[in-house]
């Protein structure tokens, strides 16, 4: 074999070396008129997870910041129902401005949730003053928590609502994350 021979050969091996690599990267490029691969959807559950700030009356009451992300089951009841509301349909990396009222978020203050209750009920290290958290066990063995709303000479009145009740919540959220559930196993 000549070199010239040699050359064409070697030539011949490199092209079709080359054009078996163009085929497979190809082959793995959708074809120009299909369709793209539909994006993840928060939808019922679905896995999330998302970075979120909440604001009150212009103060912030809670965000994943320096925490990371926040996870949660879509459709079992684990956020707020306004929130989770909000959220339905959106995709991994979308971001959104959201307010959300009261009667969706924490509820309205019910005025049946102040209890009063003898001071010589509070443990005796407490000094009751307005304002106080104090957190206890119900009869029915549930933790609560309580903010004292009131003190009077031999009682004081429990406000049982949560901080939050009354409030208009104002959450940025933005997602970073949706997967199938995990499956019993996992």
């Amino acid at each position: 074999m000549t070199h010239a021979q040699q050359i064409g050969w070697i030539a011949g091996i490199m092209v079709a070396a080359m054009a078996g690599q163009v085929r497979l990267a190809a082959a793995q490029e959708p074809a120009p008129d299909a369709e793209p691969a539909p994006a993840a959807t928060i939808q019922d559950n679905m896995d999330v997870a998302l970075e979120y700030t909440l604001t009150v009356e212009g103060t912030v009451v809670d965000t994943t910041q320096d925490r990371g992300p926040f996870h949660y089951i879509h459709g079992q009841g684990q956020l707020i129902p306004g929130l989770e509301r909000e959220l339905t349909g959106l995709h991994v990396g979308d971001a959104k401005e959201v307010t959300i009222p009261p009667e969706d978020g924490y509820g309205l203050v019910d005025p049946a949730a102040f209890v009063e209750v003898p001071k010589e009920q509070l443990p005796q290290e407490v000094t009751p003053t307005v304002g106080l958290i104090l957190r206890g066990v119900n009869p029915d063995g549930k933790n609560f928590r309580a903010k004292i709303n009131e003190v009077k000479d031999k009682s004081i009145v429990l406000d049982l609502n949560h901080p939050l009740a009354g409030k208009t919540l104002n959450f940025h959220v933005k997602v970073t994350n949706i997967s199938p559930p995990a499956t019993p196993g996992q």
